[in-house]
């Protein structure tokens, strides 16, 4: 396998600008046994941390979960507070534009590279899929690159009062309560429309950190706009239990195997959509 680490500021000066340093972790499987031409899926990884770092834990063990799929894998420790949006946003459009620029290289099949996020890391997987587009990515990147799924994994998306995670947002944006403008930018319910690409998404029900509310809002808004996705909201378990088995949680209190499942469940959906 190659592995490599990328600053992205490397490639695109102004992602340096003010002392920022996002990084780009790269996992590259080695070549198909009499297949060099072989083209594998992508899958861009983005850790929570409540934008204010970049979780471990939703990170590499992550990584290591889809390459034996047979997945190139990207994760991609974004830059947090005290930067603002659309810092964030614009480092996983630089990550989907080394994607396509050295698809060849790399043996990235472009027509299939998905984002993974957890927790502020699926509210940014969701907010890329839904404004790849928008005005503050395409000054930078006129030609953004949407992805082609996305895997929500309990995503921070509603920034509404008393449904959310506020530190989240303030974060992201620098105060809280957001005005209803930001609002409407910044909860993602509201910014689903006909290109926004098909999702897995999953979530507890008893998480006391990012209500499950938020990735019923999404799932409700995908459905509206007639968008592919699957949802799974588990019984049990906490916020943050990442792989939900003992390569990122130490405990078992009666749910960790059965959550588990999340992980084959998005598996097979990768597959059943063609994305894998």
């Amino acid at each position: 396998m190659i592995v490599k680490r990328l600053c992205l500021k490397d490639y695109f000066s102004f992602l340096g600008e003010d002392g920022n340093n996002p990084i780009l972790d790269i996992y590259l499987p080695d070549e198909v046994m009499n297949r060099q031409d072989f083209k594998r899926p992508c899958m861009v990884i983005c850790p929570g941390g409540g934008y204010a770092g970049c979780s471990p834990r939703e990170a590499e063990p992550i990584a290591l979960n889809f390459i034996p799929e047979g997945f190139n894998a990207f994760v991609l420790y974004y830059t947090c507070a005290p930067k603002r949006f659309p810092t964030q946003i614009r480092e996983v459009a630089a990550v989907m534009e080394l994607i396509y620029k050295n698809a060849e290289e790399w043996k990235c099949d472009t027509n299939k590279v998905s984002v993974i996020g957890f927790s502020a890391g699926g509210h940014l997987a969701a907010h890329y899929s839904t404004m790849f587009d928008c005005a503050e990515v395409r000054e930078v990147f006129p030609e953004s690159k949407a992805p082609n799924g996305s895997i929500l994994c309990y995503p921070v998306i509603s920034a509404e009062a008393g449904k959310c995670h506020q530190g989240s947002f303030k974060n992201l944006v620098g105060h809280y309560p957001l005005t209803e403008e930001e609002m409407h930018k910044f909860s993602l319910e509201y910014c689903v429309k006909e290109n926004t690409p098909p999702a897995f998404i999953w979530h507890t029900a008893a998480d006391d950190a990012v209500p499950v509310y938020s990735s019923l809002a999404y799932a409700n808004a995908l459905a509206e706009h007639k968008i592919p996705f699957e949802l799974r909201v588990f019984p049990k378990g906490w916020h943050g239990i990442a792989t939900s088995d003992i390569q990122t949680m130490t405990a078992d209190d009666g749910f960790v195997a059965y959550n588990h499942v999340w992980m084959e469940e998005a598996k097979k959906w990768l597959k059943f959509m063609n994305l894998a």
